[in-house]
């Protein structure tokens, strides 16, 4: 089972989606409060499960309705993919792939894993 692992950021805080193996398979942006933060897990873990894969990779993609993933490429030319809220905002990316299969595998672990994944190390706020 995966687990979010919320960070003292300069700026606020953030959050980690780890795989049950440690590694991180999706993080969030820097929120201003713990609280805020704490919305964002609760909304990766609503969305992500039933969230449509949309592969801006090939030509003529069909756009999919939010919540979705956004597979794509960058201009390092790895794969990286995002997971949108039904409001269409970003709530959390991933690191960058060689090779699609490794982000397809990503995207099929942040499902699996956000299913009942418990929050740990929380800082104090203050």
């Amino acid at each position: 089972m995966g687990k979010f692992v919320i960070k003292a950021a300069k700026t606020g805080f953030k959050f980690d989606l780890k795989a049950t193996n440690g590694q991180v398979i999706a993080s969030s942006q820097v929120y201003k409060t713990l609280k805020s933060c704490k919305n964002g897990i609760a909304s990766v873990a609503k969305n992500a499960p039933d969230a449509a894969v949309e592969d801006q990779t090939v030509e003529g993609f069909v756009a999919e309705k939010n919540p979705k993933f956004q597979v794509y490429q960058d201009k390092a030319g790895e794969f990286r993919f995002r997971l949108t809220a039904k409001n269409g905002q970003t709530i959390a990316v991933s690191e960058g792939y060689v090779k699609m299969k490794s982000c397809m595998n990503g995207v099929a672990s942040v499902k699996k894993n956000v299913v009942d994944a418990p929050i740990v190390d929380l800082p104090a706020e203050g």
